[in-house]
């Protein structure tokens, strides 16, 4: 059994504004994946050029940050809206969503595309390999927060979790930490090897959506679901498995169509 250290969710104090360690974490996670997205268009192969890379990044982090609340709002906290009509806009209180964001960035993804005449597929393929770091800071900073606890466990990894005022301490599953590492750094080093070189159209964006939606479907199991809300069917089905499981057919289509019926990726010079 393993102790949560309770970090200081609130990393500076500048008089009456406090730096969130979780504001902190999206900050790194948009600096890295502009980083590697610059990085990754200085391939002497790379049809992409820096002005465009700063551009996407830019419509990126738009669909990430209104999607996300968004998304949070639709998808878990309507309760909290029909109680106070104010509560999407106080996204300092925390509730972003990942599926939210997805959709935020899919719908950024078209906009940037018909603007710049570029494929929708190929803009996926370009993204995908970018955000996984940035989801194991944001994994790091729920930690931090101490939010998303998993389900509880016997296991000698879990982490004895401080009670509340209707819960005692217990111990559970650190499942921000597991997604951190499967949905962030696995992720995050498997779409940069499989992105490294010329792939069919849709194929890197195809990986990106069946490993997330896999790997979180099965994290969900031993994730707590969310109180408002709880399993929504049969005792086990959360609802973060009901929002991942058409990403996880969505992405094994587009592997599937790559493989069979394969288009040169428009991200390449040259792609065969």
């Amino acid at each position: 059994m393993l102790r949560y250290p309770q970090i200081d969710p609130v990393a500076l104090h500048l008089g009456p504004v406090q730096v969130h360690w979780y504001g902190i974490m999206y900050v790194i996670g948009f600096g890295v994946a502009w980083w590697l997205a610059r990085r990754r268009a200085a391939d002497p192969r790379s049809t992409w050029n820096p002005t465009e890379v700063d551009d996407l990044i830019f419509w990126l982090m738009l669909g990430v940050i209104l999607g996300g609340r968004i998304g949070y709002v639709l998808f878990y906290g309507w309760q909290f809206w029909q109680s106070d009509p104010w509560y999407p806009l106080k996204i300092y209180q925390g509730g972003m969503s990942f599926h939210g964001a997805l959709i935020g960035v899919l719908a950024a993804l078209l906009l940037f595309g018909w603007q710049r005449r570029r494929h929708f597929l190929d803009l996926g393929d370009f993204a995908a390999a970018l955000p996984g770091l940035g989801f194991l800071a944001g994994r790091i900073g729920n930690f931090i927060n101490g939010e998303l606890w998993g389900a509880p466990t016997t296991m000698p990894w879990g982490f004895l979790v401080p009670g509340s005022a209707t819960q005692l301490p217990m111990v559970r599953h650190a499942s921000q930490l597991y997604e951190g590492l499967l949905e962030g750094l696995a992720l995050f080093v498997l779409l940069w090897w499989f992105s490294a070189k010329p792939r069919a159209r849709g194929m890197v964006g195809g990986l990106f959506l069946a490993w997330y939606g896999a790997v979180r479907i099965a994290i969900e199991f031993v994730r707590e679901p969310d109180a408002q809300l709880g399993y929504l069917y049969g005792g086990w089905v959360t609802m973060g498995q009901v929002l991942s499981l058409p990403m996880l057919i969505g992405g094994l289509l587009l592997l599937a169509l790559g493989t069979v019926r394969p288009q040169p990726s428009g991200n390449w010079r040259g792609a065969p």
